[in-house]
């Protein structure tokens, strides 16, 4: 079956997009992944956990550079990996119709297999109390499963909904989709049904976030050479419309996140891209505030804060990428090492 994954290859970058980027010394830590990597999540506030097309889950310490366990179980490449922060179980869905459950304290296998899809599983999505997993897949459906028994709770199926991206709003039973279909979805997770879909965009939706505290959603869109491209930030609690969009990226945007308020008073959105750039934007203003290139990465298929000062970006030809951010005089962003 086909999927959105980013092309192996790198994409070709706009004519200025990587003009004047600074050359740092960058630590080289040992790989996390033998091929692409295609998603990373922060587990502790020192590990993550990622994925990659060589079908494996790794749990990293990205602090000191090792890896702490390498997980198979998978017949095809990891798609997404998620888990609930400073838990002990992470999920990981696959080419393979599949996802599986893990443990930090277990063997290299799966604890818990979780079949179902008819094809690839491309979104996947934990509730904050780690008791239930809502999985979606481009087979236009988005189940609901017991974590602890591996049980399909429900099942249902939206015609052309070919699904991006799934994620839950923080203190609430409400789960954000995005979709090939342009549309981006709100879900009540307790009958799984539609509670809500906000207004089409012109391109595929490819990732979506919530805030913290649950007011506001950001998506992505897919694009080339500028059109499209862009990030679009939602109002969850009152309109539920459109509040704002961040134009800059040259291709398609593959991960959008809301970074923590302790960078500063004025809130942060950070943004990755085909284009191999790294962008984080006001989030009131739309304004980018700082851009970083990371030239033959190839696309950057992934983005994870690990603590207030520090994003993982997974990229498809240089594994994961540490980046820190400096907040002293103005919000900059520097390559610290990669793994």
């Amino acid at each position: 079956s086909r999927t959105l994954s980013l092309p192996l290859s790198p994409s070709p970058l706009h004519p200025e997009s990587c003009k004047n980027s600074p050359v740092k010394a960058i630590q080289q830590y040992s790989p996390a992944h033998t091929d692409a990597v295609t998603s990373v999540a922060a587990l502790k506030s020192d590990l993550c956990v990622s994925g990659g097309k060589d079908k494996t889950v790794v749990i990293y310490n990205w602090r000191s550079g090792a890896v702490l366990k390498r997980f198979l179980g998978h017949e095809r490449e990891v798609t997404k990996v998620a888990c609930v922060f400073e838990s002990n179980r992470f999920f990981s869905a696959s080419r393979d119709k599949t996802v599986m459950m893990w443990e930090l304290s277990g063997n290299s296998g799966p604890s818990q297999h979780f079949p179902g899809h008819d094809l690839v599983v491309t979104g996947l999505a934990v509730s904050p109390d780690a008791s239930q997993l809502c999985t979606g897949s481009r087979d236009n459906t988005i189940c609901k499963w017991d974590i602890e028994t591996g049980e399909c709770l429900c099942r249902t199926a939206i015609s052309r909904n070919l699904v991006t991206h799934l994620c839950w709003v923080p203190g609430e039973p409400y789960i954000i989709q995005t979709s090939e279909d342009k549309l981006i979805r709100m879900w009540d997770s307790r009958e799984l049904q539609v509670a809500h879909t906000f207004p089409g965009k012109q391109h595929i939706q490819t990732y979506c976030d919530v805030s913290h505290d649950g007011r506001y959603c950001i998506s992505s869109s897919n694009g080339f050479a500028g059109e499209g491209c862009e990030a679009t930030l939602w109002d969850l609690r009152q309109t539920r419309n459109r509040v704002r969009e961040y134009k800059g990226h040259f291709q398609t945007i593959a991960s959008c996140i809301f970074l923590p308020k302790s960078l500063g008073l004025t809130p942060v959105i950070a943004t990755s891209s085909h284009d191999c750039m790294v962008k984080i934007w006001n989030q009131d203003t739309g304004a980018c505030l700082t851009t970083l290139c990371l030239e033959g990465s190839g696309p950057l298929a992934s983005l994870a804060v690990c603590d207030s000062s520090a994003l993982l970006c997974a990229s498809f030809n240089s594994g994961i990428h540490l980046l820190r951010i400096n907040s002293a005089k103005g919000l900059e962003l520097q390559e610290a090492a990669k793994f």
